[in-house]
């Protein structure tokens, strides 16, 4: 499997999650501004979105899009329970997660890497981006992972959180969601993961 990847960008969820499983991979950076990849392939024939992360399986096929990639590897190593059984009602609320952080919270990040993205934009964002990460403050009390025990979701929830520092927003009045940001910075596939990227 290879993942496409551009370091520090939501593309790194999937690659906690392959140090999370196990499974063989190679990383491929993307130069997203040019559409080209580090090999000099055209990303843009590769996933036509033009965004990271893509998966390519072993078979050439290739998967898009962050909470369908984690899923599917976790349903690759099920006995290391990354996610929820497929059918369960626990599955459910994991989907449930990774769409909340995918566009409540993810895309509430966007407007602050975009240099056209005008300061009123900018200001709603950070407005709807307090609300949000307030709610994930409450749903972490008294739990280590969103949904108790780690999965999929908390990789991808870490990996927008982590933003904050660069769009200088203060996390400190949430102490359930920066006690959670330190137990995820301290797993190995997370130190191994942003390492790989240069980010450690």
């Amino acid at each position: 499997m290879k993942l496409f990847i551009k370091p520090g960008a939501c593309s790194l969820s999937p690659h906690i999650i392959l140090e999370e499983a196990g499974l063989p991979y190679e990383t491929e950076v993307v130069d997203l501004a040019k559409k080209v990849t580090a090999s000099g392939a055209d990303y843009l024939a590769i996933n036509p979105k033009g965004y990271v992360p893509a998966l390519q399986l072993d078979s050439g096929e290739v998967l898009t899009e962050g909470p369908a990639i984690v899923q599917y590897l976790a349903d690759q190593v099920p006995q290391k329970n990354l996610a929820p059984a497929n059918g369960t009602l626990a599955r459910y609320h994991l989907q449930s997660w990774l769409t909340f952080i995918g566009t409540e919270i993810h895309k509430n990040y966007s407007p602050f890497f975009n240099p056209a993205a005008p300061a009123e934009m900018k200001d709603i964002a950070r407005a709807n981006l307090q609300r949000r990460l307030g709610y994930v403050n409450e749903q972490l009390a008294g739990k280590d992972y969103l949904l108790g025990q780690f999965s999929v979701a908390d990789a991808y929830l870490f990996v927008v959180v982590n933003w904050s520092g660069f769009v200088k927003l203060d996390l400190s009045g949430w102490p359930n969601l920066t006690a959670f940001m330190a137990r995820m910075a301290a797993r190995p596939a997370v130190q191994a993961a942003l390492k790989a990227e240069g980010l450690a």
